[in-house]
């Protein structure tokens, strides 16, 4: 029994909890981590014990008594740590183990305490890790040459995004000035399983070390759709007065698709509610409203066990923020990934037997196909596989700038080994790390002084700023103050007006002033507003869900989970498209004639239409290309005639695509906005780096070599 495999103290931990059983991922962990240093992943869904699952075996086994700090907790956000470190200091209780948050907000006396006498575990970011690399090498030496575990939390949150390579890449660096090999152990509600895992695999650095534990049980879901049409930039009210009924009397979080959205979900609740004598706990949690008031929204949502109240949320509440039971999951409008919808699914029915219940909102007819894709293809058991980057040569710029200013200056020779041997960019050629390190000393990044590099004058601008730390781009926001209380923070817009009325933090909010220099907005309190507006990039999806949404539209099935006039738009959608004859649902694809344009209808993933775009573009034909609320539709401004004949060749500039890119990119610099680094490499890396991560050339290859353009009827 895995249980008699753990300590006494954790025995006595588990037996003072009360638990009647350990979970199964719990055992099967127990199991495999006590008998062995391979690196293990736990994929388990949300609430299903798998910190426990990682903790319980890995407190048994580490011996705390070692010098320097045993156990390194990697989490995507501050938040999650805060949470997290009391599970985790709970967990420790009948040892001696220091559990030590670090990240800005963290105490700063425990963190030098910490550093005078390395000891127990660690809470941190990836962020916060490379700070300590750029700003206290020597701490992090002191600190971490004698780690034997490193747990990273919300895994999937990391693979196949640049911040994923980033912590790839600070694995590697700590692995390097160990004393011995360390093991990680990744936990996740999500994952793809295309491919085995390889790729999450690939992630820890040692494909071969590392082995999926996966816990299977499935948890019963109650799924509800509903559509109201929706014409203005608004919500209906007929919808909100029926989000009102129907989440009135629970605990529940609302998942809007923006921050504008879920502030204009939460003010119109909360207004409905007043005037009903309703319950007056409605919030608003994303990351412009202040860390002290989200704070102060989770611990509500945790402890008040009597009161019934609504969140409506963006991904910050997504990653498992524990924030105690949820009655039901509300989604307005098609998540962006099926993983996405699987994480927000799992926030209610946490306890053991319950159900989870997700109502979707849908309002408009392609975002309520796309819902419903999503969810088939989640029944179906597919989850997007993680984007491969397996030549991450923007994040490749970045840490060679952290490894030359936290060695203070390195031998050149040795900065390309490190490079070369950082498991992150093992498939980058020895040729490529040499060209853009020195592209870096001719843009005065890196500077050369005989055999050494240092940080250039153009380079200590950006490794100086507090900005450097992280791989992704942040917006610049002007903060919003009320009584000298900060509300939150927004991206300056031209909405931004004084006597404006904004929302924020589910209030509505006057503008008096704005301090253009100190980047500071004051509000008082108002009756009226709209929620302000947000930039967004854009969601990137995934050929499948395109897919399953051409398979729904040519499938006669009824679905249960579908409310009358959710059936009715599907059914105007189905008559909409019946006028094309699709006879392979692989190959054919509708092109609607009209007299004014053609509408192209590919039902391919964001980066195979924007390839295609590419294309058109190069061909010489006039198109627009429509993803918004769902829509995926190219229209055409020549002949039927004209395009079908052209089409059979329109593939053919992908042989040289890297000279168009080129061209592309010198008209259109903004096409690398994707990448906050890739700036400041050379101009073919540019491109290499475009063709990787913004377009798709091999899957569009395929699509265009078999794809038949159906005309209507």
């Amino acid at each position: 029994m895995s249980f008699n495999l753990l300590s006494e103290p954790i025995r006595k931990y588990v037996r003072d909890m009360h638990w009647e059983q350990l979970r199964p991922i719990q055992n099967a962990a127990i199991t495999k981590i006590i008998s062995s240093d391979d690196n293990f992943i736990l994929v388990s869904r949300t609430a299903s014990g798998k910190t426990e699952a990682a903790f319980l075996p890995i407190l048994s086994k580490v011996d705390f008594n070692e010098s320097g700090v045993q156990v390194l907790y990697i989490s995507p956000l501050i938040a999650l740590i805060n949470d997290q470190f009391f599970r985790i200091e709970e967990l420790c209780k009948n040892l001696d183990v220091t559990v030590t948050k670090w990240h800005g907000e963290a105490n700063k006396t425990l963190k030098e305490k910490l550093i005078k006498q390395p000891n127990g575990i660690i809470l941190i970011t990836p962020e916060s890790l490379e700070a300590m690399f750029v700003n206290k090498p020597f701490n992090v030496k002191q600190l971490f040459s004698n780690l034997k575990y490193v747990v990273i939390d919300e895994i999937h949150s990391f693979i196949g995004t640049d911040r994923g390579i980033q912590l790839k890449s600070i694995l590697s660096r700590l692995q390097q000035l160990n004393s011995k090999a360390y093991s990680i152990v990744g936990l996740s509600a999500t994952m793809s399983e295309e491919n085995k895992f390889s790729e999450v695999k690939e992630f820890t650095g040692n494909a071969e070390k590392t082995k999926i534990l996966i816990d299977r049980t499935s948890k019963e879901i109650n799924a509800q759709f509903c559509y109201f049409k929706n014409e203005t930039e608004e919500l209906p009210l007929e919808l909100l007065k029926d989000l009102y009924l129907e989440t009135k009397d629970n605990k529940v979080l609302i998942f809007p698709n923006s921050r504008g959205r879920a502030e204009e979900v939460a003010v119109k609740l909360k207004k409905i509610s007043g005037r009903v004598n309703g319950h007056s706990n409605y919030f608003s949690h994303h990351s412009s409203v202040d860390r002290e008031v989200r704070e102060y929204v989770e611990y509500f949502a945790k402890n008040n066990n009597r009161q019934n109240f609504c969140i409506s949320c963006t991904s910050t509440l997504e990653l498992g923020i524990d924030i105690g039971t949820v009655d039901e999951v509300v989604q307005i409008d098609a998540t962006h990934s099926i993983a996405s919808l699987i994480q927000r699914v799992g926030r209610s029915g946490r306890k053991e037997g319950e159900s989870s219940n997700l109502f979707l909102y849908a309002t408009n007819k392609w975002s309520l196909l796309q819902s419903i894709a999503c969810w088939l293809l989640y029944k179906e058991g597919f989850i997007e596989p993680p984007q491969k980057d397996e030549k991450p040569y923007d994040i490749l710029v970045h840490q060679a700038l952290s490894i030359t200013k936290g060695h203070s200056g390195i031998k050149l020779k040795d900065l390309i080994n490190q490079l070369k041997e950082n498991a992150a960019f093992k498939q980058i050629e020895l040729s490529d790390i040499e060209q853009i390190l020195n592209h870096l000393i001719e843009i005065d990044f890196l500077e050369k002084l005989q055999y050494e590099v240092i940080i250039g004058v153009e380079g200590e601008k950006v490794v100086n700023s507090r900005d450097f730390y992280s791989v992704f781009k942040t917006e610049e926001n002007f903060k919003v103050v009320n009584a000298g209380n900060k509300i939150g923070e927004i991206p300056f817009s031209l909405q931004i007006i004084e006597d404006e009325n904004i929302l924020l933090s589910a209030k509505v909010w006057k503008i008096k002033f704005i301090d253009h220099k100190a980047k500071k907005i004051e509000v008082v309190p108002t009756n009226d507003g709209k929620p302000p507006k947000f930039s967004s990039n854009g969601a990137t999806l995934h050929l499948r869900i395109r897919e399953k949404m051409l398979e729904i539209l040519y499938s006669n099935t009824n679905y249960d989970f579908l409310d009358q006039p959710s059936c009715d738009e599907i059914e105007i959608l189905r008559k909409d498209f019946s006028v094309f004859e699709i006879l392979d649902l692989h190959t054919d694809r509708p092109l609607f004639s009209t007299e004014r344009n053609l509408q192209l209808f590919t039902f391919a993933g964001t980066r195979i239409n924007r390839t295609i775009q590419l294309l058109l573009n190069i061909a010489g034909i006039k198109n627009s290309l429509d993803e918004r609320e769902s829509k995926c539709v190219f229209y055409i401004e020549i002949p039927k005639e004209e395009l079908i004949s052209k089409w059979s060749s329109i593939a053919l500039p992908l042989t040289d695509i890297d000279s168009h890119i080129t061209i592309l990119l010198g008209v259109n610099p903004a096409l690398l906005d994707f990448s906050k680094w890739g700036i400041y490499l050379p101009v073919n890396y540019k491109v290499k780096l475009i063709k990787d991560k913004y377009f798709d050339i091999e899957k569009t290859q395929q699509l265009l070599t078999t794809m038949k353009l159906i005309v209507n009827k």
